[in-house]
């Protein structure tokens, strides 16, 4: 009888990114009866430490000689590289193959540079699912998994008895809406509103919560999973493009999300989306995307892909 393959995946950051590759995860156990491992960075280990379809996992603070011993002692068939950077790529040693996900950067930059879109609105599951296929890995149509368990349940009896969660967050300035259009959208919703974020979105939670009459702020509170269990259990999510957004789709929940200075486009929007979703954004903005993952600061000074967002869009 064969041994089953041994697949090492990568993918070291950030949150929503190793959500989207849950489903290659599920498919390489399902499809090729493998073992499958997996690598990230230490913060974000437990958004994979509860999937059933990961036999292994294995993390780092900043560098893969932290493990590389380990990695190579496993004489893995595979590493499925899906971040492809200089750090993921000297791992290549550790396995017998070695398969790269495409970025796509040069076609990423003539959307932000030029307006140009020559990425045929392909989402990034379906790049990832590119880097397995000659495996013979097919999409399965079932989307993205996230896993929690006992310890990541709270007390949502605390709350009202339907809810609405918000996240407020995002990795960058251009990501984020203005605290004054958050209020504005929360006091539009006819439910209370849960706030969930992480400790830096603290002090932006307590301003809105201040100029709201019926939102909780529970940013820094809790942890991913437990954020997480909090979403999962709203009537829907109002989200930038974050992490949490993938996890949201994983809940198979509805969305409604707000893209600034990244776009759709990038393929990164919720991946085979609940039917009652929206997408929330200025179109026909030429400045937008300005980036592939938001700036610090609007290049432009206007900030009119999210000041001119209109609050009524996200009512139920």
């Amino acid at each position: 009888m064969q041994k089953p393959l041994k697949i090492l995946v990568v993918r070291f950051s950030s949150i929503g990114d190793i959500v989207l590759t849950s489903p290659i995860v599920r498919c390489l156990k399902q499809q090729l009866s493998a073992e499958v491992h997996f690598i990230t960075k230490n913060l974000y280990k437990t958004i994979v430490n509860n999937n059933p379809h990961i036999d292994k996992v294995y993390s780092i603070n900043s560098s893969t000689n932290e493990v590389l011993n380990g990695l190579k002692n496993e004489k893995y068939d595979y590493l499925i590289d899906l971040h492809n950077n200089i750090r993921s790529f000297q791992l290549r040693t550790v396995a017998d193959n070695y398969l790269s996900y495409n970025k796509q950067n040069f076609k990423k930059f003539l959307l932000v540079k030029f307006g140009i879109d020559m990425l045929n609105n392909k989402h990034t599951v379906d790049r990832y699912y590119d880097t397995v296929s000659s495996l013979g890995i097919k999409p399965d149509g079932v989307g993205l998994d996230f896993f929690l368990d006992e310890k990541d349940i709270v007390d949502i009896g605390i709350y009202n008895s339907e809810y609405i969660s918000f996240a407020i967050g995002g990795t960058h300035f251009t990501k984020i809406l203005p605290i004054g259009k958050i209020i504005e959208i929360c006091n539009h919703q006819d439910k209370q509103v849960i706030l969930v974020g992480g400790k830096e979105d603290f002090d932006r939670g307590e301003r809105i919560a201040a100029q709201c009459d019926n939102v909780i702020n529970t940013c820094g509170d809790f942890t991913l999973n437990q954020a997480a269990y909090i979403v999962k259990n709203s009537n829907f999510l109002i989200t930038h493009d974050t992490g949490m957004m993938h996890i949201a789709a994983a809940f198979k929940m509805k969305i409604i999300s707000v893209f600034g200075g990244t776009h759709p486009q990038l393929g990164f929007t919720p991946y085979l989306p609940n039917p009652n979703n929206k997408i929330i954004q200025i179109e026909n903005l030429n400045c937008r995307p300005c980036h592939r993952y938001g700036k610090s600061k609007c290049p432009k000074n206007h900030f009119k892909c999210m000041k001119d967002i209109d609050v009524s869009l996200f009512r139920k």
